[in-house]
C-alpha cells in the first residue's frame, strides 16, 4: 500500500489484522524460522495482536508514555544532549551526528526508562535491535538474533525480578506477577523488545534525517534560526518527507476485502509503506517530493494511525525538540562533509550509516 488513502484504509479496516494466524503462508508453515523479517511477524506483543488482546497489552505499556511522564523526562534529556555535545566538541572539529548524538541520545533515554544500566548491555541491545532492521544479514544471523534477543531480555527480566527498581521493566514485571492472566512471560519479554527497539532505532534515524535535511536546505534552516519558523516545522516535515520507518511488515487480510478497487484475498499479506504515503502527490500536490517546512499540510502516518498509533511519538518529538536547537546553538557553523551518505540496508528502517559534519 503506497498511496496515503490506501494506507489509511488498511490501517483502519476491521478485517485487516496484525496477528500472523491470519496469514495463509504462516498457517501453511511456509515461513522459515530464519527469515530475515521473522521478528516482525512472530512477535508476542501488541505489534502482532488485534482487538481485545492488543488493547490489553497496550494498556499495560501506555502508562510509561503519558504526556505528564514524558514531560518529566525533559530535564534528563537536556542533560544527556549537553553531555553528548561536549563530547562532539572535544574532538578534532568534525563529528558523526548519527554515532555521537542521534544514536546515544535515544539509547540512553530508553535504557534509563527500562532500567538497562550497564554500558555493555546497552551496546549489546542496540546491536541486536539494529539487526532486526537489517535485511542484509544471513538467515543464520536472523535466527540467532531472533532467539538471542529474547534470551538477552529474558535475563534482564530475571535480574529486575530479583532486584526491582524505579523503571518500566520492574513495573511490567509487577503487573505480570500480580495477575498472570494480564501478561505472560513471553509477552513481557516481547513487549520490551518492541518498546526498546522502537525507541532506539526510529528516533535515531529521525534525528539524523532531520539534521541532514536542514543542512541540505540552508534557506529553511535560516528561517528557523531567525525565528520565522519553529523547530517543530522541520520535525514534522521530515516525518512526512523522509521518515525513519519506510515500510512496516506486515498486516493480513482476515477476509476477502477490496482496497481502492483492488481485491485482496483472505490470508494475503499486506506491506504498508509509510514513507511513500508521506510523498503522495494526490495528497500533497506536485511538490510532494520536496522538503518544505513552510507547507501548511504536513500530514503523515509516520507514527502509524488508529489502534496501533505509536505510544512513543511524544517522547520522540521531545528528544528532537531538545536536541536540534541545542546542536545549532553549540555549533552554528555546522556543515556536511558527506554529500551522499550510504543508506542503511533495510526495507523497514530509513536512514544513513553515518552523517559526518564539520562543526565550524
Amino acid at each position: 500500500m503506497t498511496r496515503h488513502s490506501a494506507v489509511m484504509e488498511v490501517l483502519t479496516h476491521p478485517q485487516v489484522k496484525k496477528n500472523p494466524k491470519y496469514w495463509r503462508a504462516w498457517r501453511n508453515g511456509e515461513i522459515p524460522p530464519d527469515w530475515q523479517l521473522i521478528s516482525w511477524v512472530a512477535a508476542d506483543n501488541m505489534l502482532a495482536r488485534d482487538d481485545e488482546d492488543h488493547t490489553r497489552l497496550r494498556k499495560l505499556v501506555s502508562k510509561a508514555f503519558t504526556p505528564r511522564r514524558v514531560e518529566k523526562m525533559r530535564g534528563r534529556i537536556e542533560e544527556i544532549v549537553a553531555g553528548l555535545l561536549d563530547g562532539m566538541a572535544a574532538g578534532d572539529g568534525t563529528a558523526d551526528v548519527k554515532a555521537q548524538l542521534a544514536l546515544p541520545l535515544p539509547m540512553t533515554v530508553i535504557s534509563d526508562l527500562f532500567g538497562v544500566e550497564e554500558d555493555s548491555a546497552r551496546a549489546e541491545l542496540h546491536r541486536r535491535i539494529g539487526m532486526m532492521f537489517d535485511q542484509s544479514i544471513t538467515p543464520e544471523q536472523a535466527y540467532e538474533n531472533h532467539v538471542g534477543t529474547q534470551k538477552f531480555l529474558g535475563e534482564l527480566v530475571a535480574r529486575k525480578r530479583d532486584e526491582p527498581g524505579d523503571d518500566m521493566t520492574s513495573a511490567l514485571i509487577a503487573a505480570r506477577d500480580a495477575d498472570n492472566d494480564r501478561l505472560s512471560e513471553s509477552e513481557l519479554v516481547w513487549t520490551l523488545i518492541l518498546i526498546i527497539g522502537a525507541g532506539y532505532e526510529t528516533t535515531m534515524n529521525l534525528l539524523t534525517n532531520t539534521v541532514q535535511a536542514l543542512l541540505t536546505h540552508r534557506d529553511q534552516l535560516d528561517m528557523i534560526l531567525r525565528g520565522e519558523r519553529e523547530w517543530s516545522d522541520a520535525i514534522e516535515e521530515t516525518l512526512r518527507w523522509n521518515t525513519s520507518i519506510q515500510n512496516v511488515p506486515l498486516r493480513f487480510a482476515a477476509a476477502d476485502i477490496e482496497i481502492e478497487g483492488t481485491l485482496v484475498r483472505e490470508g494475503d499479506a499486506l506491506l504498508v509503506s509509510y514513507g511513500s504515503a508521506g510523498r503522495d502527490e494526490l495528497l500533497h500536490a506536485e511538490g510532494a517530493d520536496r522538503f518544505d517546512i513552510t507547507r501548511q499540510d504536513k500530514t503523515h502516518v509516520s507514527f502509524s494511525h488508529g489502534a496501533h498509533y505509536c505510544l512513543g511519538a511524544n517522547l520522540a518529538r521531545m528528544e528532537l525538540a531538545v536536541a536540534l536547537p541545542a546542536l545549532w546553538e553549540r555549533f552554528p557553523g555546522l556543515e556536511l562533509l558527506e554529500t551522499d551518505p550510504e543508506q542503511v540496508p533495510s526495507i523497514v528502517s530509513n536512514g544513513v550509516t553515518s552523517l559526518r559534519v564539520r562543526l565550524g
